[in-house]
C-alpha cells in the first residue's frame, strides 16, 4: 500500500514541524546561514526570517506569479489531503493528532508563504531552482535541508539522479546536508541506500542515518546526514 500522489505535489509545512522533523530544537539556527531546498509552500522561511533567522527557500516554481502559486496550493493540496485521508493505515499520529490537525498546520503554512512570497521573491528569499543542479556556490550555507522529495518520489527519479542530487546538497553545504525521511510514499526504506551510502562515502561525502522524535507516515522516523 502506498500514498497515490501521481506527480510531485508543491505542498509545504510549518516552522514547528520543521524543527522537529530535522532535529533543530538546540542547533542555533540564529547563528547559521540556512537553505531550504524543494521548500515549496512551506512558511519555514517567513517564519523564521521574521525571528531573524537567515533562511532562503530554492523551488523550481519560484518566480511564477502570486496567482498561480496559490493555484497550485488549492490543487495540490485538495490531491494530498484526499490521498492522506484514502491510506490512515500509512499514518502516525506521533505529530499530529489527527488528519483534521495536520491538513490544518499545512494550510497555515501555505498562507504564511503565499502572504510572504512576493516581497520574499524580490529580496531574495525565494529562488528558483531545481535539483540536480541549484543556483548557489560552493558551501554558500551552514545547513542545507531537502524534506519529501528524494526517496519519497524514488520511483520518478532514478538511482543516478539520486547520487547526483545528494553530492549537490553537499556541494551547497559548508556544514552538513539533512535529507528527510529516507522512506517511500509506501513508509518502506529507499531501496538502494546502502549503495548511495557507499558511492557518496567514496566521494567524500560522509553519511549518516539520525532517528528523530518525529513521524508523520510510515518510516518517516529518521534522516539522512550528508557531510563533506
Amino acid at each position: 500500500m502506498t500514498l497515490d500522489v501521481p506527480s510531485l505535489s508543491f505542498f509545504g509545512r510549518t516552522l514547528a514541524e520543521y524543527l522537529s522533523m530535522f532535529a533543530l530544537g538546540d542547533a542555533g539556527l540564529a547563528d547559521r546561514r540556512i537553505l531550504d531546498v524543494a521548500a515549496g509552500p512551506a512558511s519555514f522561511t517567513a517564519e523564521a526570517c521574521a525571528a531573524g533567522i537567515e533562511v532562503t527557500a530554492v523551488d523550481p516554481l519560484y518566480g511564477l506569479p502570486h496567482d498561480a502559486l496559490a493555484g497550485h496550493v488549492q490543487a495540490d493540496y485538495a490531491r494530498m489531503i484526499a490521498a492522506l485521508r484514502a491510506r490512515p493505515s500509512l499514518l502516525r499520529f506521533k505529530y499530529f493528532p489527527s488528519i483534521d490537525a495536520a491538513e490544518g498546520s499545512r494550510r497555515a503554512a501555505a498562507a504564511r508563504f503565499l502572504a510572504d512570497y512576493e516581497g520574499g521573491f524580490v529580496h531574495g528569499r525565494y529562488v528558483g531552482g531545481a535539483l540536480p543542479r541549484l543556483p548557489f556556490a560552493d558551501r554558500s550555507f551552514d545547513l542545507v535541508l531537502c524534506a519529501h522529495l528524494l526517496f519519497v518520489y524514488a520511483a520518478r527519479f532514478d538511482y543516478d539522479w539520486h547520487v547526483r542530487a545528494c553530492r549537490e546538497l553537499a556541494r551547497v553545504a559548508e556544514g552538513e546536508a539533512r535529507i528527510h525521511p529516507i522512506c517511500g510514499l509506501d513508509g518502506r526504506p529507499y531501496a538502494e541506500l546502502d549503495r548511495l551510502q557507499g558511492e557518496l562515502d567514496a566521494a567524500g561525502i560522509r553519511s549518516e542515518i539520525v532517528p528523530i522524535d518525529y513521524e508523520f507516515f510510515a518510516g518517516s522516523g529518521s534522516y539522512l546526514s550528508l557531510r563533506r
